[in-house]
């Protein structure tokens, strides 16, 4: 069986950063798939599950509801090594492209107050880790 190409990436080089992992046609459109690199692969502690669950719920919600991007998000969320998320845009991009929206994103997760999204035994089938120290946060 083929390798795929993201297990062609040499892990043990790679650091935090934005990438375009791979441009794929879906019907008569293009849809771009980034690798948000948050730690050094196999050399930093991997990210926790809660925090990581926290800002996949926090970022989907700011992602979805973006007056721009809104209508171009396919899919956010974690990579299951913990070491980032995946962010799915339809449309073909460049990482310089999106940088501004996460940078957007990240200051919306840093500075959020209240109850995170979803975080409620009917909107979430892990609410345990959605929570942080005991708060839903």
């Amino acid at each position: 069986m083929e390798k795929i190409a993201s297990f062609t990436i040499d892990h043990i080089k790679l650091e935090p950063g934005v990438y375009v992992s791979r441009i794929d046609p879906v019907g008569n459109s293009l849809v771009t798939t980034f690798d948000i690199r948050m730690t050094a692969p196999n050399r930093e502690p991997v990210m926790n599950t809660a925090e990581m669950h926290a800002i996949e719920h926090l970022g989907a919600t700011f992602l979805r509801n973006h007056g721009e991007f809104g209508s171009r998000i396919v899919y956010f969320g974690p990579m299951g090594c913990r070491t980032g998320f995946y962010l799915l845009l339809a449309g073909e991009y460049r990482s310089r492209d999106v940088v501004p929206l996460l940078t957007e994103m990240f200051e919306f997760i840093r500075d959020f107050q209240g109850d995170v999204p979803g975080a409620c035994p009917k909107d979430c089938g892990n609410l345990i880790s959605v929570t942080i120290s005991g708060e839903s946060r």
